[in-house]
Parts: C-alpha cells; structure tokens; sequence
C-alpha cells in the first residue's frame, strides 16, 4: 500500500508540474500549441509518462481549462469572497481581475480571454469547457452585483446583467489592450470606468469607491 500511495504522489506532483507549463503555453500560443512530445523534452519526462497522465490531447487540452479554472479561482474569486457582501465586495472583485491580468499570472495575460478567441467558432468538448467557465464567471459577476442590491448599497432598479456585461468589458478590454501593446495605461482607464459604473449604480448606504489615482 505504501508503495502504491507513492506511486499516486509521484504522479500528482508530475501532473502539476505538467499543468503548471500547460496553462502557460496556452496563454501566450493557444491549447492547440500542447502536445505530449514538447511538454515531455521541455519538463525532461518520458512521452510515455506524460501521456499516461492524460490519455489523449484533448484530455491535455481539458484538464489545462480546469487548472486555469482553478489558479483564476484562488487568485481572484477566493480573495473577493472576503470582503462582506455589498458594493465594496464588486470593487473587489474587479479590482483583483485587473490585477491577476496586469501581474501576469498567466503569461498571456487573461487565460480565459485567449481561449475564448481561440476556440469561439469551434465545437466539441474543448469549446464547451471555455463556455462554461466564461458562463461561470459571467453569473459569478452577476451574482456579486445582485449580493449588493439585496444588501441595499445597489439601486432597486439596477440592471444586473447589463452591469456585470460592462464591468466584464472593461475588464476584459484593459487585458486585451495590455497584452497587445505591452503597457498599463488601459488597466487605469478601466478602473475609472468600472468606479464610475459601481457610483452610478450604488445608494447613499454602500461604502464610497477609492479616488482612481
């Protein structure tokens, strides 16, 4: 049994070592840009151990959206979720946004944004996996907006979805721009649209956004 249960360690630390350079790959060149062969001469394992880990690229492919998936959750869900819910708690969230998409944590900046683009007109497993991690993230958005109008810091009369859909553009835009032309100045653009939005929408109860410097 302890023979087998090291085995199984060994094998989860080679799976995160391999998913660690998946999800980096894949923000900068596209999932299509994995194959077992150069993740095995770049990490230095057998062709043979890292497909067993996977069985197939498009496993590769599906278990790399996960693991994105999971750094976008630690990275910027988690810490939001901290904050009490209201107006304060919707600055948060996109406050964090920016910065996981500004601090590169993924190299291409946004994970998600990229594959997006990559995969939008396709069908298949792949596509689904990015549609419901951006429909995830899309209700995730709405749901932290509806948190505060329920809270009382948000109008009554507030459009949840059309909020959240033009936080997410800002977002979204910065990142774009960021990545393209290899600067910041669109990351503050973005804020002091997103603080403008949240003061529109927020009552005289929520707890006043920071001056964007």
């Amino acid at each position: 049994m302890t023979r087998l249960d090291g085995r199984v360690e060994r094998g989860n630390r080679t799976r995160q070592l391999v998913l660690g350079r998946t999800v980096e790959i894949a923000s900068v060149e596209g999932l299509e840009a994995l194959t077992v062969g150069r993740l095995a001469t770049e990490l230095e394992l057998s062709k043979s151990g890292v497909f067993a880990l996977f069985g197939s690229k498009q496993e590769l492919q599906l278990a790399t959206v996960r693991e994105a998936a999971r750094i976008f959750t630690e990275r910027v869900v988690r810490p939001a979720g901290e904050v009490p819910a209201g107006v304060g708690r919707v600055w948060r969230l996109c406050e964090l946004w920016l910065e996981y998409s500004r601090g590169r944590v993924f190299p291409g900046g946004c994970f998600f944004y990229g594959a997006m683009a990559e995969f939008d007109a396709r069908t298949g497993p792949v596509h689904d996996a990015v549609v419901r991690a951006q429909r995830d993230w899309s209700a995730h958005v709405e749901r932290t907006i509806e948190e505060a109008r329920t809270a009382g810091e948000m109008r009554a009369d507030t459009d949840v979805a059309q909020l959240a859909f033009e936080l997410v553009a800002l977002m979204e835009t910065a990142n774009a721009l960021s990545v393209l032309h290899d600067e910041e100045t669109a990351y503050r653009r973005a804020r002091v649209g997103i603080a403008r939005r949240v003061r529109d929408a927020a009552t005289g109860e929520a707890a006043p956004i920071p001056e964007v410097p």
